[in-house]
């Protein structure tokens, strides 16, 4: 896993920062930069990795249950500050600027490294300290997935993928989840990185996750 990260870091993954942004500066790039719409969400009241809202693989674990209104796009830095308080999480909802599709770290680095030598167009990635990459795509994603999964000849295939899409948040980075760590990008968002349709990544991303899983129960039978 650690060798495949470092071969990763040495492709072009976008600017980084030298220090870690604060929650406000965060949340004015994503909102004045980037256009995305952001919510404030709530301290957990526990730091499991397991959320109260039951599903596996919530990428917002805990931090959700009380969610304040939605700050549409554009908003500034005074405005931010008003509208998320210190101690809120700072959450990314999905559906809106785009959706997410979900994987586990060891087949979303092989799939990223092949995508990568290929030339596919890859957006804003986020690694989550659970062991998940989380890979921007164009909204509608998850509504679309079953179908995208189906034409791919991969709907039948037991695959450890999911799609956040409307309704659901994620953790935005510098947002810790408790104990395990914080969120962090591992492409951060540029110009040049928007998040790309979904049937440009599937298809690699199905393979590998498949691959694994495979790979996962020839050894434990």
């Amino acid at each position: 896993m650690d060798k495949l990260f470092g071969t990763l870091r040495r492709a072009p993954l976008g600017a980084r920062r030298r220090t870690r942004p604060t929650a406000l500066q965060a949340a004015t790039e994503y909102s004045e930069r980037w256009g995305w719409t952001l919510a404030a969400g709530s301290p957990p009241a526990h730091t499991s990795a397991r959320c109260e809202c039951a599903v596996p693989l919530c990428a917002a674990p805990n931090l959700h249950q009380r969610v304040g209104p939605l700050i549409a796009p554009g908003t500034g830095a005074a405005e931010l500050a008003a509208s998320c308080p210190a101690d809120a999480p700072l959450l990314l909802p999905t559906g809106h600027q785009f959706d997410v599709l979900d994987v586990p770290a060891q087949p979303g680095l092989q799939a990223l490294l092949r995508l990568e030598r290929m030339g596919t167009q890859i957006g804003p990635v986020l690694a989550s300290p659970t062991g998940r990459l989380l890979l921007f795509v164009a909204p509608r994603t998850a509504e679309r997935l079953p179908d995208l999964l189906y034409r791919m000849g991969w709907d039948d295939a037991s695959l450890d993928l999911a799609c956040h899409g409307l309704g659901s948040y994620l953790a935005a980075p510098p947002v810790a989840l408790g104990p395990l760590g914080p969120m962090r990008w591992l492409r951060r968002p540029t110009a040049d990185n928007p998040p790309p349709e979904a049937r440009l990544l599937l298809g690699t991303l199905a393979y590998a996750c498949h691959r694994t899983r495979d790979r996962e129960t020839s050894l434990a039978g």
